[in-house]
């Protein structure tokens, strides 16, 4: 067996033009902090949850709103994480993009995996409000029948920070960033 020939990080960190152009980097792979980041192999559950989240989302969602998932959004030179989900302004849609600039996002959705749960709670939240990401969501599985649970937080224009607007475990109903209405506890038929 030879040696395996790890990449050796530029001084300051990968860029964003790195991310965006090194070949045979891995499918979800993100920037944070000028370091490259490798998804682990996806679970069920955190498939059920995007694929019912976005479906409940492209239902409500208005004309000038656009539901994608697993694209990178670039918040610096030196961070482009992937949420699950986003919320994106329609008129920036353009079917060849690789990523969204931080200020066409209104909402990142993480859906938190085991592989991830500190970059999920902590890590993303905290680099999503201070770049100015207006609505965060954090889904769990939680409780005795493991069912996901939402935490909805929102931009605190002087802290710069998320506060927690609610917990949701059965139904998600919001009237922003527009209205929805989402049955938490339809993922048992996906």
């Amino acid at each position: 067996m030879g040696e395996a020939m790890w990449p050796v990080p530029p001084q300051d960190g990968y860029t964003m033009d790195d991310l965006l152009t090194l070949p045979g980097l891995p499918p979800h792979t993100e920037l944070i902090d000028g370091s490259l980041v490798f998804a682990s192999p996806q679970r069920c559950f955190h498939s059920i949850v995007i694929d019912m989240l976005v479906a409940g989302l492209r239902r409500t969602a208005p004309s000038e709103a656009r539901i994608v998932r697993e694209m990178t959004v670039q918040l610096d030179e030196h961070n482009g994480p992937e949420p699950d989900i986003c919320v994106v302004q329609a008129e920036v849609i353009d079917p060849d993009q690789t990523r969204f600039d931080v200020a066409d996002v209104r909402l990142a959705v993480e859906v938190v995996s085991p592989d991830s749960e500190s970059r999920d709670r902590d890590t993303k939240p905290h680099k999503y409000a201070r770049a100015g990401i207006k609505y965060f969501w954090l889904v769990e599985r939680a409780g005795t029948n493991k069912h996901p649970v939402v935490q909805v937080y929102e931009l605190s224009e002087v802290t710069r920070s998320y506060a927690l607007v609610g917990i949701f475990h059965e139904r998600l109903k919001l009237s922003v960033p527009f209205d929805i209405d989402i049955d938490l506890a339809d993922v048992d038929n996906l």
